[in-house]
C-alpha cells in the first residue's frame, strides 16, 4: 500500500521506511500505555507506538524495558540482574547524550535523566500539566521535592527551547553561566549575538578567561557548545532505497545487489533487512576484505549498507548475503545438481538384522499372539 502510494503521489517525494515493532506489544499491554492512551485498543497503542519510533525513537524506546527489543544473542544466559544494571546505565547515557526538552519529555524519559528520580519526573510533568510550559531552568525548583542537590546534578541535561534564557537551550550548566556572563562583559557582545558565531567563538583564547573554579577544559566545551548549541550528538537519518519489485523472498536472485538496514548484530555476523520481511544473514567472514574479530567494529545496528544476494532458500525463509560486492556466487554444475538429486532419492540402508537367543524368541512369540 505506501508503495502504491508513493508512486501514485511523485510530486510528494515519499519514503518508504520500515520500523522495528520489537518490543511494541510489550508496551502497548503496560501500565503507561493504558495511562498515556486511555480508551484505546491495544492493537492501535502498539501501531502509535510504532509511528512514535520513526518520529523519535530514544524517547519512545525508553517507555519500555531494553532487554524487550532484543540487546543481545545471550541475553537470557546471563545474569539478569547484572544485565539489568548494566541496560540501564547505557540508557541513562544515551539520554543524557542526547539531552532532553523539559516541555515536551515523558515521564519515563525524564527519568533516565541522572539525578531524577520516577516521583520527581513524574512530577515535572505533573507541574507542566498544571503551571504551562517552563520559562527557564529555574523554574525547576519550584517543583515538589527538586532540590538544589538534585538540580545541580541534572540541569545541564535538560533544556528548555525558546525560554527566556538562551543559555537554557543549550548543554551550559547554569553554575557556568557567570562564566559565560564574563566573556559577554569583555568582548562587549550580547549572548543571542555570539551563539553560532563560529567565527568570533573560534576566535577567544580559553587561556584568558580559566581561573581557580573553570579550568581550560571546561572554557573550551562552553565555546564550543555555544557555536551549535543543543548540537544533537546523532546522526543524520537515513533510510534504505529498497528496490522496487522486490517485496517478497520469492522476488530474490542470486547476484543481486541490494541496499538494506543492519537490525542485529550477532557474534557471528549481521542481519539485514532488505525488505523482503525476512532479514537475510551477512556471515561474519563476509562483512569485510578483511579479517574480522567481532562485527560490531564493521557495522551497528540501523546503519545502512549494501549486499549482495549469495543464496536464497525459500523453503526455509534463508537468505545468505555478503557485504564483499565482488563476491563470486558460486552455482552448482549439472553434474553436481544430478549427484545430489540421486543422492537425496536413494533409499535408507535397511537396519542391521540381531539374532534373538532362545527367551527373547519366546516373548516375541508370546506378543504375537
Amino acid at each position: 500500500m505506501a508503495q502504491e502510494l508513493i508512486k501514485s503521489k511523485p510530486e510528494l517525494n515519499l519514503a518508504k521506511v520500515v520500523v522495528s515493532e520489537a518490543g511494541a506489544s510489550v508496551y502497548s499491554a503496560s501500565e503507561y500505555a493504558s495511562k498515556e492512551l486511555p480508551g484505546m485498543d491495544v492493537s492501535l497503542r502498539g501501531a502509535v507506538s510504532i509511528a512514535r519510533r520513526l518520529q523519535d525513537p530514544l524517547a519512545e524506546l525508553v517507555k519500555i524495558d531494553p532487554k524487550s527489543i532484543g540487546v543481545g544473542q545471550y541475553q537470557h544466559d546471563v545474569m539478569q540482574s547484572q544485565l539489568a544494571k548494566s541496560l540501564v546505565a547505557v540508557v541513562e547515557d544515551c539520554v543524557n547524550a542526547v539531552g532532553v526538552d523539559v516541555n515536551t519529555a515523558s515521564a519515563p524519559l525524564l527519568s533516565r535523566v541522572s539525578g531524577l528520580s520516577t516521583s520527581v519526573a513524574e512530577g515535572i510533568v505533573a507541574y507542566r500539566d498544571i503551571n504551562g510550559a517552563y520559562q527557564s531552568r529555574k523554574d525547576l525548583l519550584k517543583v515538589p521535592r527538586l532540590g538544589e542537590k538534585t538540580f545541580e546534578q541534572a540541569a545541564g541535561f535538560l533544556r528548555i527551547m525558546n525560554g527566556t534564557n538562551p543559555l537554557d537551550a543549550s548543554a551550559v550548566h547554569p553554575e557556568s553561566y557567570p562564566l559565560v556572563e564574563k566573556i559577554l562583559r569583555d568582548i562587549k557582545k550580547g549572548v543571542k549575538d555570539i551563539i553560532g558565531d563560529t567565527a568570533l567563538l573560534q576566535s577567544l583564547k580559553p587561556e584568558k578567561y580559566a581561573d581557580e573554579v573553570f579550568g581550560i577544559p571546561t572554557v573550551t566545551d562552553i565555546f564550543k557548545e555555544l557555536e551549535k548549541p543543543g548540537r544533537d550528538p546523532r546522526p543524520q537519518f537515513t533510510t534504505a532505497q529498497f528496490k522496487d519489485g522486490i517485496e517478497t523472498i520469492g522476488d530474490l536472485k542470486v547476484d543481486m545487489i541490494l541496499e538494506g538496514v543492519v537490525t542485529n548484530v550477532a557474534a557471528f555476523g549481521a542481519f539485514v533487512d532488505i525488505g523482503v520481511h525476512q532479514d537475510g544473514l551477512v556471515h561474519i567472514s563476509a562483512l569485510s576484505n578483511t579479517f574480522v574479530k567481532d562485527p560490531h567494529t564493521i557495522v551497528k545496528v540501523g546503519e545502512v549498507v549494501k549486499v549482495k544476494v549469495l543464496e536464497v532458500d525459500e523453503q526455509r525463509k534463508r537468505i545468505a548475503l555478503t557485504m564483499r560486492l565482488t563476491d563470486e556466487v558460486r552455482r552448482p554444475s549439472p553434474d553436481q545438481t544430478q549427484r545430489s538429486t540421486r543422492s537425496d532419492q536413494r533409499t535408507r540402508p535397511a537396519p542391521a538384522t540381531v539374532p534373538l537367543n532362545g527367551a527373547m524368541a519366546a516373548a516375541f512369540g508370546k506378543l504375537r499372539q
